[in-house]
């Protein structure tokens, strides 16, 4: 019994530790998920001595704490990021993941003496990027970059997983057969679609019954929380018990479910808040605890030689092939391929060797783990300076707001807000809150009062509106610190400003001739940009035409463009290397070449 009252204690005491210290990981900007992986090894074996080597328990817990994160990944992922970016990330998670799986073996055949089937094993174990790492680094670390950028990471992160845990899986029945290449054939493509089909179907099956276990029966708003939580680990587990991908499932529960309209929504998202936390924090302290250390030395060479050809060239290029077809700019596929972080997946996934009993089971876990490690410190330190650097971070469109929602237990066309009153704000400065906002209750200095008898408002007040879902946006902006970036900003939102009702032709004349169709002359601006960006219009977009950039400057709250900005400088290259360029940027510098061949003739 004091057995367990030791390991309880010191348990508890390493997640505390774990989370006071990501307080000091946020003020100076570490890479939070890598100061957990350090607490994990300094207290091993190695370290503090604890001694954990069950490598199956390790496996079971990062399985269970990897489907949690992967499930308020897709809730908190808006369905319409997911179409912004639907095809290009699913290209990235799964021809992306072949491509770095492919180069990084050639890479381990050099510098660890692998045969091409053993590093392709290595390469799939390290080949996808780090679900939990994007997320926070983008969420929580106040990376303010083009909805189509983000919404391809955070895609992509979430459904490589599957990919590579499928290749992991698939590689480590052949190594251990002894078969080499001969060992892959046709079954496996067989394998692969039943994995991903029964993922992607029991997913939506599973979203399902989530929302309508919630809506049909009169849950608790306590339990509520439990229900979503325990279902989405019940479509996990069927999934894979069934011979699926349960990690694809149960983000595709989690996309699902979370573009519903749930009862007890706000205190779902701050569980899972809570409860993502808690996962991170555990199996990155777990996989530290399983480490060891005084092994790290006889691979640490051709492993940070391993880690410097995954970050600067296997995943840079893998993501260039990629993203050809596709409209990115150059410095936005730069950054993507920048953000390629890998974290405790490749190290979870790096056990299934060792649970194999292949002979080199430990040198996968140890070579992944320093891989790992140092993609968190080189990827995960800079990702913040290499985004302003190619200036791909956009002015916020309004600055920070303490709000709280509340729910209304059946209510569908109101929300309650609880408003903060911070300093700078336009209604500390007299704005009036509008009547539509319908403001009832005002808290100051403890006390509660009716809105009409509070006078005017004061810093920290505690303001509760009753309001249309559609409105929330703009008076966020009442409640909203004042921007330290103007919607005036002529580098970022172009020198001047033009109606979007206005009629493309205007811009032919002025710009043209020849910048625009026929059929194109016809249009509004407005109409022609949402035809060139292929998706509703979102704050800062940018369409080029010829010389000159559209910009959107805003959108109304029906997500319609409301103002236009135009700049006459083209966005400059981060270099004149033809890398990171698409197919429409690679066949105008070869006419470009080609024309300065026949000149120069």
């Amino acid at each position: 019994m004091e057995t367990f009252y030791v390991i309880t204690l010191m348990s508890t005491a390493l997640v505390l530790i774990a989370a006071f210290s990501s307080l000091l990981a946020l003020r100076v900007g570490a890479p939070l998920l890598l100061l957990f992986l350090v607490i994990g090894l300094l207290a091993g074996v190695d370290g503090l001595g604890i001694e954990f080597s069950n490598d199956s328990l390790a496996f079971m817990l990062g399985s269970i704490a990897l489907a949690i994160i992967l499930f308020d990944s897709g809730y908190g992922t808006s369905l319409q990021s997911f179409k912004l970016a639907a095809l290009p990330a699913i290209t990235l998670s799964t021809f992306g993941v072949l491509i770095t799986a492919a180069l990084f073996a050639f890479a381990a055949q050099w510098l660890i003496g692998f045969s091409w089937i053993e590093g392709l094993l290595l390469g799939s174990i390290v080949a996808s990027t780090d679900a939990a790492a994007v997320f926070f680094l983008l969420r929580i670390g106040g990376i303010n970059i083009r909805d189509k950028v983000r919404s391809t990471l955070e895609v992509e992160s979430g459904t490589n997983d599957p990919m590579a845990i499928f290749l992991t899986t698939v590689l480590v029945g052949v190594v251990a057969s002894g078969k080499g290449t001969a060992g892959i054939d046709s079954a496996m493509l067989l394998h692969f679609i039943k994995d991903m089909g029964l993922g992607v179907i029991f997913g939506l099956i599973g979203g399902v019954i989530i929302v309508q276990v919630l809506k049909r029966f009169p849950v608790e708003r306590g339990l509520a929380p439990i229900f979503v939580l325990t279902l989405a680990l019940l479509v996990f587990s069927y999934t894979s018990a069934i011979g699926g991908s349960g990690f694809l499932a149960v983000y595709v529960a989690g996309i699902y479910a979370g573009n519903r309209k749930l009862p007890s929504n706000a205190a779902i998202i701050r569980f899972q808040d809570g409860m993502t936390w808690l996962a991170q924090i555990i199996m990155f302290l777990v996989l530290g605890l399983l480490a060891t250390p005084s092994q790290f030395p006889q691979i640490l060479l051709p492993a940070i030689g391993l880690a410097l050809f995954l970050v600067f060239v296997a995943r840079p290029l893998a993501v260039w092939l990629c993203l050809l077809p596709f409209d990115y700019t150059q410095r936005e596929t730069g950054f993507i391929a920048w953000v390629g972080l890998r974290g405790a997946v490749s190290i979870l996934m790096a056990i299934l060797p060792v649970l194999g009993n292949l002979d080199d089971g430990r040198l996968y876990f140890n070579t992944a783990f320093i891989v790992v490690m140092i993609s968190l410190a080189i990827q995960g330190w800079t990702i913040k300076r290499v985004a302003r650097a190619l200036g791909l971070i956009i002015p916020p469109r309004i600055g920070a707001v303490d709000k709280l929602e509340l729910d209304l237990p059946g209510a569908a066309h109101h929300e309650l807000l609880a408003y903060r009153v911070v300093a700078g704000s336009p209604v500390l400065l007299g704005e009036r809150i509008p009547r539509w906002a319908m403001p009832s209750l005002v808290i100051r200095d403890g006390k509660s009062m009716r809105y009409q008898y509070a006078g005017r408002l004061k810093e920290n007040d505690q303001v509760y509106l009753f309001i249309a879902p559609s409105y929330i946006p703009l008076l966020d902006r009442l409640f909203a610190t004042r921007n330290t970036v103007s919607e005036d900003d002529g580098e970022f939102f172009g020198t001047f400003t033009i109606s979007p009702s206005r009629p493309a032709e205007e811009l032919d004349l002025a710009y043209g001739p020849g910048l625009l169709s026929d059929a194109d002359k016809q249009k509004t601006i407005a109409e022609l940009m949402e035809q060139r960006l292929g998706t509703p219009p979102d704050y800062a977009d940018r369409v080029r035409l010829g010389r000159i950039v559209l910009i959107v400057r805003k959108t109304d709250e029906k997500g319609r463009i409301a103002s236009v900005g135009i700049s006459l400088e083209e966005v400059a290259p981060v270099t004149r290397l033809p890398i990171f360029l698409n197919l429409h940027e690679l066949a105008q510098a070869f006419r470009d070449y080609m024309l300065k061949r026949r000149n120069q003739a």
